[in-house]
């Protein structure tokens, strides 16, 4: 594999901002632009926290390892998801893009080039200083944790210039941005949701990446975060590490919530829901490659040959959270657009194109004027796209509402990439064990059931909506006796976790 270009960014509509973003390692003939969407005039992030803070209280899975949501796919608000992690003693807040497109955790380090320093999503950007961690070290060349990452090309050796024998990593990015830096081995500070409250009770070492160069669209300010968290799959993965330490499971699931509200969900675990359909992921793949067979408008299969969304050195389809949009093979794309342009009511909507895109002029309410739209995976295992799930709002001309179709064609590539427009308002599982990912349609504002697999093969659940939603009720000697062995079986659980390793 060549290497990769690494971390998801934000791949975006030329209609409405002239560039785009994407990371993460496709091959390195994939030509892939970044822009940072335009300031709207969305929620103030300290609400979206503050709503993320309240969802939270509602939570009452058992020892679940839970990460903070913010951010909306919206290109007019912010244009991507982020989360906060904790570094180092004492511990050290960084806000990091959800990525599941790579597999590295990096932030900008004390001694960065280019590394912003300011964001105009108006959080605190802060800079990683290893001397002022009393448990953070450098890792070697020589280290295990080094050589897991050479096969994947998340870590490199260099033979000149490196007389400290750091294990180190560049990922360069497809619009010539990148950054550069070295590994560091230091505590991630996790919580973990134990009863109706989070509860920063645990930690685990973790190897983790501290940039000291940044380039390009990374020393820009306007959407600027710490670092990138990959959720990837590869052995230096979060996920991957704390599953070999048996902190976690082997999983981990998303619920983002769409529209210019944001924020949503991210836990180590598989949510559980009854009409979650899997789909298997194909096999020896640096990303989380599915098998997608055909497309359906309103239950007609369109004519596209199964062979475009193949896997291949420069073709397949992707989940990547790490891109705003979404993006379809170039051979799909005419057919794609043909299908839903054909499909949308002849009475109520008109189709209009602006700058290469395809729109729509349209009275009436989107869900009335246009169709469904089915992808079919392999294994039987189908996402319906409402129209809302696939068009974007524009603007207004005469009191008539522009929409434009938020699937982009991917020029020149047979590359698929199923980004935060196809992924909001659904639970997405990512089980890794069983190599598959799930799916299902659902409200993210509201809570969820989690289960975390233990060494033994039992499972936590616990259903947020067990113990009342008011704190009278949580307060009954009753509930005190449920949430005692609530943790009790959490601690029994972990125990057994922590007996094994990966293989």
């Amino acid at each position: 594999m060549p290497a990769p270009i690494a971390a998801g960014f934000w791949i975006s509509l030329a209609l409405v901002f002239p560039a785009a973003v994407v990371v993460c390692g496709f091959p390195a003939a994939l030509t892939l632009e970044r822009a940072f969407p335009r300031t709207g005039h969305g929620l103030a992030l300290n609400q979206l926290k503050e709503r993320d803070r309240v969802r939270h209280r509602r939570i009452l899975q058992s020892g679940v390892v839970d990460f903070p949501v913010e951010g909306t796919y919206d290109p007019y608000v912010v244009g991507l998801y982020f989360t906060r992690v904790q570094l180092g003693t004492p511990p050290q807040e960084f806000y990091v893009q959800i990525d599941s497109g790579s597999d590295v955790l990096w932030v900008g380090c004390n001694s960065c080039s280019g590394c912003p320093t300011s964001s105009g999503l108006k959080i605190s950007l802060n800079l990683f200083n290893p001397s002022g961690s009393s448990t953070a070290s450098l890792v070697s060349c020589s280290d295990q944790r080094c050589t897991v990452g050479f096969q994947s090309s998340d870590s490199v050796c260099p033979t000149q210039n490196n007389p400290n024998n750091q294990c180190s990593y560049t990922f360069q990015y497809g619009d010539g941005s990148g950054t550069s830096g070295y590994y560091v081995s230091d505590l991630m500070h996790l919580d973990t949701v134990v009863g109706s409250s989070l509860v920063s009770n645990s930690s685990a070492t973790v190897v983790f990446g501290c940039s000291t160069a940044a380039t390009g669209d990374l020393t820009k300010t306007d959407r600027a975060v710490d670092g990138i968290f990959g959720f990837g799959q590869q052995g230096l993965s979060i996920v991957s590490q704390l599953y070999s330490q048996g902190v976690a499971p082997n999983a981990f699931s998303h619920c983002l919530i769409g529209g210019n509200s944001g924020g949503g969900i991210l836990v180590l675990g598989e949510i559980v829901e009854p009409n979650i359909v899997y789909t298997p992921l194909v096999q020896s793949q640096p990303h989380y490659n599915l098998n997608l067979e055909s497309i359906s408008v309103n239950g007609q299969i369109l004519s596209i040959d199964s062979s475009v969304f193949a896997t291949s050195s420069n073709g397949g389809t992707i989940v990547d959270s790490g891109t705003t949009l979404a993006y379809i093979a170039e051979e799909a794309y005419a057919p794609f657009v043909n299908g839903i342009t054909s499909a949308a009511s002849q009475s109520s909507v008109r189709s209009v194109a602006s700058n290469g895109n395809q729109c729509y002029l349209t009275t009436s309410n989107i869900s009335e004027g246009f169709p469904t739209v089915s992808l079919n995976f392999a294994g039987g295992a189908s996402m319906i796209l409402y129209p809302e799930d696939y068009l974007l709002p524009q603007n207004s001309i005469a009191g008539a509402a522009v929409w434009c179709i938020g699937f982009q064609q991917m020029e020149g590539q047979g590359i698929t990439i199923l980004g935060d427009l196809f992924l909001q308002n659904k639970i997405i599982v990512y089980d890794l064990s069983g190599q598959r990912i799930g799916w299902t349609n659902y409200d993210c504002s509201l809570a969820v059931n989690v289960s975390a697999s233990s060494a033994n093969g039992k499972s936590t659940y616990v259903n947020p909506t067990q113990i009342g939603q008011n704190s009278s009720s949580r307060n009954t000697p009753l509930n005190s006796i449920l949430l005692i062995i609530i943790v009790a079986l959490f601690l029994s659980n972990v125990s057994a976790l922590r007996s094994f390793s990966l293989l």
